[in-house]
Formats: structure tokens, C-alpha cells, sequence
């Protein structure tokens, strides 16, 4: 009796064994060329790739804020203390990491020249404070973020500045050193103030923030990639708003990112676990470049030749400010793209901090003209120099700038004078032309004594405090102007200057033929 086959088996075929064979081979084909982690279509896809299973914690920390790296997720790290060696208490904190220690070098160094600058900037320093947190640590960076508070007789101030260090160089880079280029930083600029604010209503004023390395001093990343400038408090807004912030876009940022800030902004938006810098760096750099950098402006412009005979050059020069009307003379010389050179005093310098950033940024020259305006020939040399440190403090503080010309009050110098303005690095500025306007309260004088001196190399002094001087000076850029003079800042006259040593003015170049 023959058998009947079972209706589910398969018939005993050759040819349709073949296909089986071929269909089972195919989809193990199949299988095995997938792409890691593609979900099986015969699944309801939630399976896991190892990528995602391995995949680093999302970055912590708030909208408004720098990212959050939590220091025992950093292999080695430890807390080191400065000893600082000034006149008011100090209670520094700053981290070592192991392998990373030419950050922990940069960041003594870097915090000690704060709390002294601090200390000679204001008279009535009280104390001086500065915590750490990390912001980023990965792709061979490590951003720190210091917090200062700062009291002085007014009360506390909280600042922030943050810094990036490179595993591999040891180099350290300011925030600005995120933004491509002082271009970008201008653009960059014209969005915080578009969007400065802190979260609750403030009064923060945008006509005060310039693009300049003193503002754009702790820069970093929310968890989201949108860029986070931050503001000290007092900087931008009163005192008692804190804390003032501008959050801005991640693809508007995106496109004014150096190729370092790309990598910061890769390393600050992913979580951290286990960091660790498994070597020294193998090379020793410090960041710092050959030239200015992002934020740091010359008041030299690389245009103008002072020497060539076919450009003359003349520097007007404005003593004892910066005044109430100061503004108004610096949107006279913007009109005519005219520079000038501004010796300031120190406790003007403490009234309207915004003007001379102001200065600063729209390529003014600043000088040192003391704290008060002492006669310094008879000061002692104890004295100048403490209060020419000052201002130097003062402004440094105000625009990253560290000045390199001064005036003695009256023209009044000697040798004492000479010898520490050689050691602070300062050369010694006086005039070819005195319009006397702080005796002649007259416009149309000053305006008069201002046309006639003007010669090519002539250093003209004047006085921003005055109302009289300002009117003038509506009259008198646009006619030096219009008379072919190129009005440029001293640095720009003079060139190279010694420290120490006195100017009165530039001799033009004079040829043998025309001798």
C-alpha cells in the first residue's frame, strides 16, 4: 500500500530542495549585511545598537547656562588653593588635573594677576574670592569656568571668566579664541545685543556691550549647542540685577565659531563619564599667538604709513577724561573715521567705565594721566608708581587693554618719574601744540589755536572735560579733514616709543635733497 505524504511537508524534489536551500542562504546574507543596529522588519523595531548602548549621558546644565561637568567624573582631579601675597584676604580655588598641569600653572598665574589688579584698582578692596566648576571635558579639551566675588567698599560683585585648555598642546585660550575672528566677534556682538537679558525682565543696556575681549570673557555652551555670553554683575546692567546673559542660537552661532569653538561646542553639549587626560601634552604652547587676539584691538592701524611723505599725520590728544559729553566727541570723530588719543584719569575712568570701553573698542588710543592728577615731579617715586598702577588696573579691568603711554599732569617729570615709567613700560607723552582751553573756556579759540598748530607730526593737547573743547571739536575734525590731515592716535605718530623716554612730538622724515 503506498504511503500518502503529510500535506505540510515539503514533496521529495530535487529542484525544490535547491530553492529552499537558496532562500534560507539569502536571508542569512541578509542578516549578516545589515547595518549595526538597523532594526529587524520582522520586529516592531525597538531593538538597541551597541553604538546607543554605548552612547555618552546628555550634557547637564540649564538653558541660560554653561554646561555642568561634575568633577568626579574627571579621573585625578583636586582642588589647589592660591597663595596670594597682597595687601586684602584671598580665598582662591582652582583645579589640577593630573597630566594637565600646565593648565593649573596658567590658571595661579592667571588668578593672582586678577586679585592684584583688583586690589590696585580699587581703593577700597575688601576681599577677594574665586570657586571652579567644569564646563566641558572630552575631545581633548577642558573648559574651566571661574566665579569670583569681589568686595570692595560698595559691597560684593560676582564676575565669571572662562577658560579652554587643549590636552594635546597645552595651549589655554580665552573665550573670545571661540569666535573666528574679530569680525565674527562684531557680528556675534550685533546678536547679544539683540538678545541680552537675564531671564527676569532686567534693564541691561546694549549700547554699552562692544566687541572687545574684557566683555567676551566667559563664553561657552547650554546643553542644546546654543552659545552662552555671560555678563559680570555691574558690567551691563545695575549691580543689583546680578548675573546678565545672552543666549544665542545654535545655527546663528554656529556660523562664527572658530575651528576651536566647533570643537568646544561638540565637547560641551555630550555628557561626561570617566574623563581622563592619559598623558602630558606633547608640546608646550600658551595659546597666546603672535598678534592680538579676538577681542584685543591695537590702536595702530596697519593702513596708515605716518612716515610716508604724502600722508599727513597729526594726533589729537584729550586729557583728564573721560567727561559727560566724551560720547559726544567720539560720534564726531567716527563721522570722519578720525583716531585720538585719550589720557585718562583715574577716578573719571570709575564714572564712566562705558565711554572708555566705548574708546577702546572704535580704535582710540588709551593712556595713562594718574589717578588724580598729582604734580609727579614732586610725588616720590613710591607714590607715582602706585598711582599709575591704579590706572593701569583700571583700565586693564574695564578693556583688556594694557596701556603703554602716559602724561604727567602739567608736563611736570624727572628722573624719578622717568625711572618708573620705564619700569611699568609706559613712555612719556607731552605736546607740540598747547590750546589752552582749560584756560580759554572759548570755542571758537580753541577751534582757532587747534588750526593754526596743526602741522604734519604735531601732537595737539586738549581737554575732554570741558564743554567748550567738545563744541570745538564739531568744527575742527571736519576742517583737518578737509585741509588733507590724517588724524591718528600717538602710537600711530610716533611708532615704535621707548619706555621712560619723553615725546613732544613726530619730526617728519626729512631726505638729503631736501637739506
Amino acid at each position: 500500500m503506498n504511503k500518502q505524504s503529510h500535506p505540510t511537508m515539503a514533496p521529495n524534489h530535487p529542484l525544490i530542495t535547491i530553492l529552499v536551500a537558496l532562500l534560507v542562504l539569502a536571508g542569512m546574507v541578509l542578516l549578516a549585511i545589515r547595518p549595526s543596529g538597523e532594526a529587524d522588519p520582522s520586529t516592531d523595531g525597538t531593538s538597541v545598537s551597541s553604538a546607543e548602548e554605548e552612547a555618552p549621558p546628555p550634557a547637564e546644565g540649564e538653558p541660560d547656562g554653561l554646561t555642568v561637568v561634575d568633577a568626579a567624573d574627571v579621573v585625578g582631579v583636586e582642588e589647589a588653593e592660591l597663595a596670594y601675597d597682597g595687601g586684602i584676604p584671598a580665598s582662591v580655588a582652582y583645579p589640577v588635573i593630573p597630566n594637565a598641569e600646565p593648565l593649573a600653572d596658567f590658571l595661579e598665574r592667571e588668578l593672582n594677576d586678577e586679585a592684584h589688579a583688583f586690589e590696585a584698582a580699587s581703593p577700597g578692596a575688601v576681599s577677594f574670592e574665586a570657586e571652579w566648576n567644569l564646563t566641558a571635558a572630552g575631545g581633548g579639551l577642558v573648559g574651566v569656568r571661574m566665579t569670583r566675588v569681589e568686595t570692595d567698599s560698595e559691597g560684593p560683585k560676582e564676575g565669571y571668566t572662562t577658560y579652554w585648555y587643549d590636552t594635546a598642546t597645552a595651549e589655554h585660550h580665552p573665550s573670545t579664541a571661540l569666535v573666528a575672528g574679530q569680525e565674527e566677534l562684531e557680528r556675534l556682538n550685533t546678536l547679544v545685543r539683540e538678545a541680552v537679558g537675564n531671564g527676569d525682565g532686567g534693564s541691561a543696556d546694549p549700547d554699552v556691550i562692544h566687541p572687545i575681549s574684557s566683555l567676551y570673557d566667559s563664553m561657552g555652551f547650554n546643553p542644546g549647542g546654543d552659545l552662552v555670553v555671560e555678563f559680570d554683575a555691574g558690567q551691563v546692567a545695575p549691580v543689583s540685577e546680578g548675573r546678565t546673559y545672552a543666549v544665542v542660537d545654535a545655527e546663528e552661532a554656529g556660523a562664527l565659531l572658530s575651528e576651536l569653538g566647533a570643537r568646544v561646542r561638540d565637547a560641551a553639549t555630550v555628557g561626561v563619564e570617566d574623563f581622563e587626560v592619559s598623558a602630558p601634552a606633547q608640546t608646550a604652547g600658551n595659546g597666546g599667538g603672535d598678534g592680538p587676539g579676538v577681542g584685543e584691538l591695537y590702536p595702530v592701524d596697519d593702513g596708515v604709513d605716518c612716515s610716508d611723505p604724502g600722508t599727513k599725520c597729526v594726533a589729537l590728544t584729550f586729557d583728564d577724561g573721560p567727561g559727560g559729553r566724551t560720547s559726544e566727541l567720539l560720534d564726531v570723530l567716527a563721522e570722519y573715521d578720525a583716531r585720538a588719543t585719550f589720557f585718562l584719569t583715574g577716578h573719571p575712568v570709575m564714572e564712566h567705565p562705558h565711554t572708555v570701553r566705548r574708546a577702546y573698542a572704535e580704535g582710540h588710543e588709551l593712556a595713562n594721566h594718574t589717578l588724580n592728577h598729582p604734580d609727579l615731579a614732586g610725588l616720590g617715586t613710591g607714590r607715582v608708581r602706585s598711582d599709575l598702577n591704579t590706572v593701569q588696573a583700571l583700565v586693564y579691568r574695564e578693556t583688556g587693554y594694557t596701556m603703554d603711554l602716559m602724561r604727567p599732569p602739567y608736563g611736570s617729570t624727572d628722573d624719578g618719574v622717568a625711572s618708573v615709567t620705564a619700569d611699568l613700560g609706559l613712555a612719556q607723552i607731552l605736546w607740540s601744540v598747547d590750546t589752552l582751553d582749560w584756560k580759554d573756556r572759548d570755542a571758537s579759540v580753541v577751534r582757532d589755536r587747534v588750526l593754526k598748530g596743526a602741522s604734519d607730526g604735531a601732537i595737539i593737547l586738549m581737554h575732554d572735560i570741558h564743554g567748550t573743547t567738545i563744541d570745538a571739536t564739531h568744527t575742527v575734525v571736519g576742517e583737518l579733514d578737509a585741509r588733507g590731515y590724517t588724524m591718528v592716535t600717538v602710537s600711530q605718530l610716533l611708532g615704535t616709543t621707548t619706555p621712560g623716554e619723553v615725546y613732544v612730538d613726530r619730526v617728519p622724515d626729512v631726505s638729503e635733497e631736501d637739506v
